[in-house]
């Protein structure tokens, strides 16, 4: 799990609506790809999904005041989540830190 202070404060809901536009943009940009990324938003948890390549939620993000938490729910012997899981990171430390 990490952890990501959340500095300039943003709301779920917030923080929901930037992923689905600016990081689904950002990440497609940088690998040169056109990743098809679903999100979920309930209450102040957000599930991040790459249905292209792995059936399940990936990433569960939750959100408070403080911080922002993410998990890696993807199986990294079956998957190399890991550039995405960095990518995700960057992105919530440039939007929220």
């Amino acid at each position: 799990m990490t952890t990501i202070k959340n500095v300039h404060p943003l709301s779920p809901e917030e923080l929901y609506h930037i992923l689905k536009i600016d990081f689904t943009n950002e990440i497609n940009s940088k690998l040169n790809s056109s990743l098809s990324i679903e999100f979920a938003h309930v209450y102040d948890v957000i599930n991040v999904s790459f249905p292209e390549i792995i059936e399940r939620t990936v990433f569960t993000i939750v959100v408070n005041d403080n911080e922002i938490e993410l998990s890696n729910n993807g199986d990294d012997t079956e998957y190399n989540t890991d550039l995405l899981e960095q990518h995700l990171v960057d992105f919530l430390q440039e939007k929220c830190s």
